[in-house]
């Protein structure tokens, strides 16, 4: 698909809009596009238990971990996926780039549990942004904001029960303590999105979870800078954040609920 190198491909046909308006380019374009595919991938894939298997059976952090050496990526295919997308008539993507156990499939300066630092040693996010990129589908990038099971300053699960597993013995991994120690964590998904938001190109839009991680204390997360970041480094990126946390994303996305 031949398009003009100042327009994002999945945006082509909204070509003049875009030029005085991305952000209304792209909420034309998603008005419009309706269908899309949703992928879930990661070290929980491997164990075929569902994405929340870590906190389900508290599995130990050092024994989930050692899955990485095990991700090899074998049948992930940028090339498969987005051709499969296309012809199901669907318009778009949305790849988990970090769930809630933190591991990323893309490389990033900030962890070393990556999909780059495991054999299959590739940047899956990036191979999916090039596929998407050359055949005009926009690419939504999921992001695990309120929520981390892994980062040793995410807030406890005396503070919401979801927040950590249920281990018997505390983890000695885990170090928050006290509100503050929180920006710990805030500095850390701040660089990763800003990663996102610079190394992959033109983005569809940046899709945050879990809703209830957030309402369990807003007051911890910047969501109003978040937000305008993303606005400022990818002015068409749309903002979803399930039933909505500030009311200034570009729609919402509930679960089990129409």
């Amino acid at each position: 698909m031949e398009t003009s190198p100042s327009v994002p491909s999945y945006l082509e046909d909204y070509a003049e809009l875009y030029q005085r308006d991305p952000h209304a380019a792209a909420l034309a374009w998603f008005a419009d596009a309706r269908f899309g595919l949703f992928m879930h991938y990661g070290l929980y894939s491997l164990l075929g238990r569902h994405e929340w298997v870590l906190y389900r059976e508290a599995i130990p952090l050092a024994e989930y971990e050692a899955l990485k050496e095990q991700f090899t990526a074998a049948r992930f295919d940028a090339d498969f996926i987005t051709d499969l997308a296309l012809e199901g008539g669907m318009r778009y993507i949305t790849i988990t780039s970090r769930h809630h156990d933190s591991f990323c499939l893309f490389g990033s300066q900030v962890s070393d549990y990556t999909s780059v630092n495991s054999p299959a040693a590739r940047d899956l996010i990036g191979e999916l942004a090039e596929q998407c990129q050359r055949k005009g589908l926009g690419l939504f990038i999921y992001y695990s904001y309120a929520l981390d099971w892994r980062h040793p300053y995410f807030y406890s699960r005396e503070v919401f029960d979801i927040a950590r597993p249920a281990y018997p013995k505390p983890e000695p991994r885990y170090l928050w303590r006290r509100d503050e120690d929180f920006q710990h964590y805030i500095d850390f998904a701040h660089a990763q999105l800003r990663e996102l938001l610079t190394h992959y190109g033109p983005l569809a839009g940046i899709w945050f979870d879990p809703i209830m991680g957030y309402y369990a204390r807003p007051e911890l997360f910047p969501i109003e800078q978040t937000y305008r970041m993303i606005r400022e480094l990818q002015p068409q990126a749309l903002i979803a954040f399930k039933q909505g946390a500030t009311g200034d994303e570009d729609f919402a996305s509930p679960e089990r609920s129409g």
